[in-house]
């Protein structure tokens, strides 16, 4: 029969066994993962190492990004002329290799967690990464590889897509930063556009983002971190140039969203060692000193302009000379061009309602219509809410010919206060309230109805706080 001694040492022994158990055991790699699907988004929490925050990814989107890669495939096969072997191939060689190795555990995890999300899906990571570079290499690196080809001068191919603001100071109702974003894309890509990413890694800050489905960065880059630093975007027309040696955009932007806590910081790991894809215009806010910036971003060429008082808008059009004549075919004496006619629109809103832009003023922005240059009130091509697919103009800029199913396929909004608390009202769908039907517009437009199989109906939802 044992002592007290004896059982109280055989206690002790069990009671210490069972902690060591417990504290060696896995935490469960989707601790805190949480999907959510609400007015057309799809909100997905993610938190964690770079491995469990990619691995959540997958498990909770593996059906949306199964389905958004078989759209991609034939897509940018009609579009550009490559098939999927070929941007794997691009992606393995080009892009791979300039991703950090924590970005890289991500894209991996993806990859794992698809497979365990839905059964039989056979992708690897560079399906993944080049999914993240697609625009990146279809817009930019093939043009410079067809010109090869051909002995010809690059032609540019990126869609100038994109309307949006940021504006602070004695521009806003409260004084304080007030900034929107809507992404302009063709709606095959872009009603699947829906993804609300709400991150919260180990290491660097918390970020909420907009994104496609498996994307470790936004892409049409709407963006809140947790320092209290906000960005958006719009690209540069006309834009020509590639380094195969430089580092991806959507390498760059995801860092300065986990990274960046100012707007030196955006700056900096923006403009170092670039390799001249997805060349915007970035306008960024720092709600910790109400101060806001407009970054012009080329591959030779970078020029900043900050204000604590003013604002910045976003239609495509480049402003710097230098980047202009060394970067770009953009014609800056053709006034009638939609990029001109919307900035024209945005200068026209700013100065209507300088001293009363907040939240709810900037929702409407995004779905105005109102053409600058013939004072009409239509959705086609001129509106700050595109609507391509029903002008007979095309965008000639955009090299989207005449109706041209794209235009401004979502909208997000955000204010200091809202921002703060890591919160931006968005609207999937047209921010006009219009809706998208595919199967009408294909009969009427049968040069685009190759993209049946794929193009769906994109209905407005309403604004929505997340």
């Amino acid at each position: 029969m044992l002592s007290l001694k004896k059982l109280a040492i055989l206690i002790i022994i069990v009671i210490m066994t069972i902690i060591v158990a417990i504290s060696c055991e896995p935490r469960s790699i989707m601790r805190g993962a949480q999907r959510e699907d609400r007015a057309g988004w799809t909100l997905v929490r993610l938190e964690g190492t770079s491995r469990e925050i990619g691995y959540q990814h997958g498990r909770l989107l593996a059906a949306e990004i199964d389905d958004l890669l078989k759209t991609m495939a034939p897509f940018l096969e009609k579009t550009t002329g490559r098939n999927w072997a070929f941007y794997r191939e691009a992606a393995e060689a080009i892009l791979w290799p300039k991703i950090d190795r924590p970005l890289q555990m991500e894209i991996e995890g993806i990859v794992e967690g698809m497979q365990a999300g839905k059964a039989g899906l056979a992708y690897d990571k560079f399906d993944i990464t080049a999914l993240n570079g697609w625009m990146e290499l279809a817009w930019y690196y093939v043009p410079v590889l067809d010109a090869q080809k051909k002995g010809t001068a690059v032609e540019p191919k990126a869609p100038p897509a994109c309307s949006a603001f940021i504006a602070t100071g004695s521009w806003t109702k409260d004084g304080r930063i007030v900034m929107a974003h809507n992404a302009w894309v063709e709606y095959i890509i872009g009603e699947r556009w829906n993804v609300i990413l709400d991150i919260t890694p180990d290491a660097g800050q918390r970020i909420v983002m907009d994104a496609l489905p498996g994307f470790v960065h936004s892409g049409d880059d709407f963006v809140v971190n947790g320092t209290g630093l906000l960005y958006t975007e719009t690209t540069i027309s006309q834009f020509v140039g590639f380094d195969i040696n430089g580092v991806p955009e959507f390498v760059r932007a995801r860092k300065a969203a986990q990274y960046g806590a100012s707007i030196d910081d955006f700056v900096r790991i923006m403009t170092t060692d670039g390799n001249g894809a997805y060349a915007n215009d970035w306008l960024i806010g720092d709600l910790k000193t109400n101060e806001i910036a407009r970054l012009e971003l080329g591959l030779k060429n970078h020029r900043v302009w900050r204000t604590s008082d003013g604002y910045y808008v976003g239609a495509n059009f480049p402003s710097d000379e230098k980047l202009i004549a060394e970067e770009t075919k953009f014609d800056p004496n053709k006034a009638g061009q939609s990029v001109y006619v919307r900035r024209d629109r945005w200068e026209q809103l700013m100065a209507q309602n300088k001293g009363m832009i907040d939240i709810n003023m900037a929702m409407e922005f995004l779905g105005d219509h109102g053409d600058a240059k013939s004072g009409a009130n239509a959705a086609n091509a001129n509106g700050l809410c595109g609507h391509v697919d029903n002008d007979p103009n095309g965008l000639p800029e955009f090299a989207w010919a005449p109706f041209t199913p794209g235009g401004a396929v979502q909208g997000k909004a955000t204010a200091a206060a809202l921002a703060k608390d890591m919160k931006f009202w968005a609207r999937m769908g047209h921010p006009c309230g219009q809706d998208f039907l595919a199967e009408p517009f294909a009969a009427a437009h049968p040069e685009f109805a190759w993209q049946l199989p794929y193009l769906r109906d994109m209905k407005a939802h309403p604004w929505t706080l997340f």
